[in-house]
């Protein structure tokens, strides 16, 4: 009894922050959900119990699925291809190089990873808008510049994001590419093998756990992004952008609803998971053979 105690001491002030700050706000969202809680009026003071009434008001908006939809695209888009693999792309690019370009080329690409989120969002506006500096360098040249956040903004914020959180991939990606053993590579160019066939034969099964977990990160955390889109879009034009943590929001704090925006985070919070569960089941059993 005395070594499962000393073993669990360490870990009583982890645990109970992770209770105070993750699992109690999660448990008052799962209760706020089967009341009308709000913001004004009655409710604000004296929430009432409706049972089930959200959720089957959540499960019959067309809004929650198209949300579910622009989250879905929007994750993949900008955090599964854009970030994973253009990360893996510097990475590579920048293996074996001299210190200097390295350098260079770390500078350029984490500079916009340790920007606080709403700077960020704000450079890429500037950029993108009507008149930002996109259209000016395109009207330079001949061309005829576009309102992409009008026109184009699921490509819009995708790109941003990825310009944003690439920093993060590549980092990780360069970190496991120098523990990939050179020999091995070697051994493959002496029988012949290409670039490609090294990477993909080789370095790729060497770092594939690393690849589940950059994908695991980054996805989470591409999930719920709010900050970045309500300032280029604000889930517009007519919702084309509107993920779940915009439409969350809308709903808790633009009309007051807090019980329905904490039913739809819950929704939030499930997509997580999933993508969470099946990331783990990729990452296998540690002790398998070609870990």
């Amino acid at each position: 009894m005395s070594a499962v105690r000393r073993w669990l001491a360490p870990m009583a002030p982890a645990v109970l922050l992770l209770g105070l700050f993750v699992i109690g706000p999660i448990l008052w969202s799962g209760y706020v959900s089967f009341t009308d809680a709000a913001l004004t009026g009655a409710a604000a003071s004296d929430p009432e119990f409706v049972g089930l009434d959200n959720y089957r008001r959540m499960f019959a908006d067309p809004a929650l699925w198209h949300a579910v939809w622009v989250t879905v695209v929007f994750t993949v888009g900008s955090a599964v291809i854009g970030q994973n693999c253009l990360g893996m792309f510097i990475a590579l690019l920048t293996r074996h190089r001299n210190r200097w370009l390295r350098n260079a080329v770390g500078i350029a690409v984490v500079s916009a990873w340790v920007l606080p989120e709403l700077v960020a969002a704000f450079a890429i506006y500037a950029f993108l808008n009507s008149e930002g500096t996109l259209n000016n360098l395109l009207v330079a040249v001949g061309l005829e510049g576009v309102d992409w956040l009008y026109h184009a903004p699921v490509l819009a914020v995708v790109l941003g994001n990825v310009w944003r959180g690439t920093a993060f991939s590549m980092l990780v990606y360069q970190a496991a590419l120098a523990e990939v053993p050179s020999d091995l590579t070697e051994a493959a160019e002496v029988d012949g093998a290409g670039m490609l066939r090294r990477f993909w034969h080789v370095t790729l099964p060497v770092i594939r756990r690393t690849i589940a977990t950059n994908l695991m990160l980054i996805t989470l955390q591409t999930i719920g992004v709010f900050t970045l889109i309500y300032v280029l879009t604000a889930g517009g034009p007519n919702a084309a952008t509107q993920t779940l943590p915009l439409l969350m929001y809308d709903s808790a704090f633009e009309f007051d609803e807090i019980g329905y925006g904490a039913t739809i985070s819950l929704v939030l919070l499930a997509i997580g998971g999933l993508f969470a569960v099946l990331y783990a089941v990729s990452l296998g059993d540690p002790d398998e053979e070609g870990a």
